[in-house]
């Protein structure tokens, strides 16, 4: 049997689903054709492959690669001055409402060029890329106009031409309430359904819709209407839910079998239960629960319990969670949240790729999928949600190269 590509003398860890543990096998061989995977397994189970060219791992450890499903990668300016306040006692709350917050990165957003917005995140993606990313969840919102969402989509989508990574773009129109609709969220909600989901949806530019349910943001019956417009455009959603209160977005987002409900750190036992029917992905944000100093955990037990699926991400943004690093967050998740490594390992590889909705491509090292991998220089997996600070990845595979 020909193929481009095998790995040998690895150890995997697959992260198939229904394996026990990490689905970990201890000499393990993976063949890559035309950048699919064609073998993932024992050594001694392959197939007789001829290959263009055999890559010895030294018993190296083989992951999927790895996969942020929640950022806003693309944005203008930073918040560093709101950072000191937060230190001098100010909540989140505070400083938005005094027009801080994700309104003033909207300013420097909408100031910047599309090629100055590609500009100021790549180094942001590159050291996300250093630790072993090959597929990331882009979002919008911080233009908050036809006009300058359009521009931060098609950044997103640049940033898959500019590197050798997979971005899955996000329309999140409905992030906060602009200016100029100050007092007028209906008006502007329906700016958001009205003009600009069509316009987006006519362009390719987003792969999913979000919105912000939150005191702050807005209310259970404006996302409802975001959820409706985007449903009418053959467009996935997914929700910010439940991270400064309990609006019962995550049962909302369940209702439209929305791809993953995030934050969650005020969700209650009818919202897990929701989530667990419709078999919405529960993304956890531990930078953000670090960064803002957040004392209210996420339900972990009962979303376990209900066998909701969890992912991890960074959350990447300007005022709440500027962290690019998928090992930290892991390890976040570990010591905040009380996951295991296995959970942790999971929720930035499969789980990860559910919460996007790509599970059938990636996210596992299974025959059929994509050929993302992470070669590691670890002895055992739990390095990787152990260690802060330390990048052990020896190398990083996309799509077979």
């Amino acid at each position: 049997m020909r193929c481009d590509r095998i790995w040998a003398n690895a150890r995997l860890a697959t992260l198939a689903p229904g394996l026990p543990g990490l689905g970990e096998v201890m000499d393990g061989l993976i063949a890559c054709q035309g950048g699919e995977i064609v073998y993932a397994g024992p050594s001694a189970d392959a197939p007789r492959f001829e290959a263009e060219e055999t890559v010895d791992c030294g018993g190296r450890w083989i992951t999927p690669g790895l996969i942020d499903p929640h950022t806003h990668l693309i944005f203008g300016g930073d918040r560093a001055h709101e950072f000191e306040l937060r230190l001098a006692g100010a909540s989140y709350e505070e400083i938005a409402r005094a027009g801080g917050g994700i309104v003033s990165t909207m300013k420097a957003t909408r100031q910047a060029s599309e090629d100055e917005l590609v500009a100021s995140a790549l180094p942001r993606l590159d050291a996300l890329i250093a630790e072993g990313l090959t597929t990331i969840e882009v979002k919008s919102g911080y233009g908050l106009s036809l006009e300058h969402e359009l521009k931060s989509l098609r950044a997103a989508r640049k940033l898959g031409n500019m590197r050798r990574v997979t971005v899955k773009a996000t329309f999140l129109g409905a992030h906060a309430l602009p200016p100029e609709y100050a007092g007028n969220p209906d008006n502007y909600i329906e700016e958001v359904c009205d003009r600009m989901i069509p316009a987006v949806a006519a362009e390719g530019l987003a792969d999913a819709v979000d919105a912000f349910c939150e005191g702050i943001g807005f209310t259970a019956d404006q996302t409802r209407r975001v959820f409706e417009a985007a449903k009418a455009h053959g467009l996935p959603v997914k929700l910010h839910a439940e991270q400064l209160s309990n609006l019962h977005g995550a049962a909302l987002a369940a209702q439209f079998g929305a791809l993953s409900a995030d934050h969650l750190e005020h969700l209650d036992a009818g919202g897990v239960e929701a989530m667990a029917r419709a078999g919405v992905v529960a993304t956890l944000l531990p930078g953000a629960y670090y960064f803002v100093r957040e004392t209210k955990l996420p339900p972990i037990e009962a979303l376990r319990a209900a066998r909701v699926p969890i992912a991890l991400a960074t959350d990447c943004n300007p005022g709440t969670s500027p962290l690019t690093s998928l090992l930290l967050t892991m390890n976040m998740g570990a010591t905040l949240f009380r996951l295991t490594v296995d959970e942790c390992l999971a929720g930035v590889t499969r789980e990860a790729a559910r919460a996007l909705g790509m599970l059938a491509q990636t996210g596992t090292l299974e025959t059929g999928k994509r050929c993302d991998l992470a070669i590691w220089d670890i002895e055992r997996p739990a390095e990787l949600v152990y260690r802060m600070g330390l990048n052990p990845l020896h190398a990083r595979v996309w799509s077979g190269l």
